[in-house]
């Protein structure tokens, strides 16, 4: 990228945004706390998490550019961020980041951590609606049912923006589509502010969930065709460690800021992140549509095998995540356990993906075949979700989900490598398209349709476990049967 040689120095911009956001914390923590608990002065805590929050949006901001201009190993950005949580973490991640400094040479951004980014930002944009949109949607009018529907509106429409994009993608190549979806969903949340009602809520939602379906399809096919064929799989466990980043940061700040300030304030703030990289798109991302890209016109997705057990694999994955969104909070209540640890469960499973997807154990995906993790990934999944019905203990809760974690970070490169090592450059971005729309229903019914059941929770459980493990058992049988046709055919 030409425009990198203009942008400031990573490590300075690190060092002051972490020496800032490292005082906000202990300002927050130190001053701010005590004034409203023992003072009576709830106003500290407002106006000093407000002045943190923004900071840390800095701070996370500085973490994906020191990542991309400085092209160090991903546990440098992991502990910088981890550090952030930590009283003091900051000072110390700073004194060692400047014992290191001089190994770190600044590089041009590559192309893909710009994509990378972008992924980083769709997701934020997803995660960060979860904990406030059906408050925010009963304060403008809206009934609990409707309220439901405004909530579910986005992932419908996204449904079709998927599909818009893998299509636009293989005539007119990424950037185009990447450049009109980052604009046009960061407007959208930016008219957010203006909603005042049930019905302008609506149409918003409408509009956003369809731009927004637009980003993560073209996202991903670029990344595919940009990256070396034995680097498939480690590539997409980077990239399944920004989805897992934004899990953990976008409900964390979405909840703390809308209690600090408004909910239409973070949704500015995340149209502010993505008109930033709407920019650097513009000026950073090569215009260029390979041969591959322009005989995309006439040519169809041929569903064969991989497709589907990679659209099979899509579905259940964001099954089984509706069916943990919906049912988690209401088994820990049901267990007489305060609502936060239904956040902190949730973490735990991120938090162990993006470990596995960032520690050198990535490396996995590339030696283990997609089928074999596909399995294991699903089924662990499948697994962890009839043992956290049974769990009763705070513990065993926590162990269940870190079990979770581990199964989707096997399962996430899997349904990705099978999706890649089933397409041709022609067809991926359909492909894609149709992938991330089976993700959006996926959600839809594994939340909508568990809730159609009259039967205690463990059993609501129990059953999302059994059609997981069935669409192991499915996909196994099927594999089996074409290997022994294939094999008769032969020895005929």
């Amino acid at each position: 990228m030409q425009a990198a040689r203009f942008l400031p120095s990573p490590v300075r911009l690190l060092h002051w945004s972490g020496i800032a956001d490292g005082i906000s914390l202990l300002v927050l923590l130190g001053i701010a706390m005590p004034l409203k608990y023992m003072a009576g002065y709830p106003l500290a805590v407002t106006i000093a998490g407000s002045v943190h929050g923004g900071i840390f949006i800095l701070y996370a901001l500085a973490i994906v550019y020191a990542q991309a201009r400085l092209q160090w190993h991903i546990k440098w950005s992991f502990f910088a961020g981890l550090v952030a949580f930590i009283p003091f973490g900051n000072f110390v991640y700073d004194r060692i980041l400047k014992k290191h400094q001089h190994a770190f040479t600044v590089k041009p951004i590559p192309q893909r951590w710009l994509i990378y980014a972008i992924v980083l930002f769709t997701f934020i944009d997803l995660f960060t609606q979860l904990p406030v949109m059906s408050t925010f949607a009963t304060s403008v009018g809206a009934t609990v049912m409707v309220a439901g529907f405004i909530v579910g509106m986005y992932s419908l429409t996204n449904t079709f923006g998927n599909v818009l994009s893998g299509i636009l993608t293989d005539r007119y190549g990424a950037f185009i589509v990447l450049s009109a979806g980052l604009l046009t969903t960061s407007l959208a949340l930016s008219s957010y502010a203006l909603v005042t009602n049930v019905a302008g809520l609506m149409l918003v939602r409408f509009i956003h969930g369809f731009f927004g379906g637009l980003i993560v399809p073209a996202a991903f096919t670029y990344l595919a065709n940009e990256t070396r064929d034995d680097q498939q799989g480690s590539q997409n466990a980077l990239t399944g460690f920004f989805v897992g980043i934004a899990a953990i940061i976008g409900p964390a700040y979405s909840g703390i800021m809308a209690s600090r300030t408004s909910v239409p304030f973070v949704f500015l703030t995340v149209a502010g992140f993505g008109l930033l990289l709407f920019l650097l798109t513009m000026f950073g991302l090569q215009k260029r549509r390979t041969a591959a890209v322009k005989e995309s016109r006439n040519q169809g997705l041929v569903l064969n095998k991989g497709v589907l057990q990679a659209f099979a694999g899509a579905f259940f994955l964001m099954f089984s995540q509706g069916a943990l969104a919906y049912l988690l909070p209401l088994h820990v209540a049901e267990l007489g356990y305060s609502p936060r640890l239904s956040g902190t469960l949730l973490s735990t499973f991120g938090l162990v993906a993006v470990l596995l997807f960032a520690l050198p154990t990535n490396r996995l995906f590339d030696r283990l075949s997609p089928l074999a993790s596909f399995a294991i990934g699903l089924g662990s999944m499948g697994i962890s979700q009839i043992l956290i019905g049974q769990a009763v203990q705070e513990g065993l809760l926590y162990a269940c989900l870190a079990f979770y974690g581990v199964g989707f970070a096997f399962l996430f490169p899997a349904i990705n490598l099978l999706l890649i090592g089933a397409t041709t450059l022609e067809t991926r971005g359909k492909a894609y398209g149709y992938f991330y729309a089976f993700f959006s229903v996926g959600v839809v019914a594994g939340s909508s349709g568990l809730g159609l059941l009259t039967v205690p929770l463990p059993m609501q459980f129990l059953v999302t476990g059994i059609i997981l493990l069935s669409c192991v058992g499915a996909v196994f049988f099927l594999n089996k049967q074409q290997a022994v046709k294939q094999e008769s055919q032969y020895q005929r």
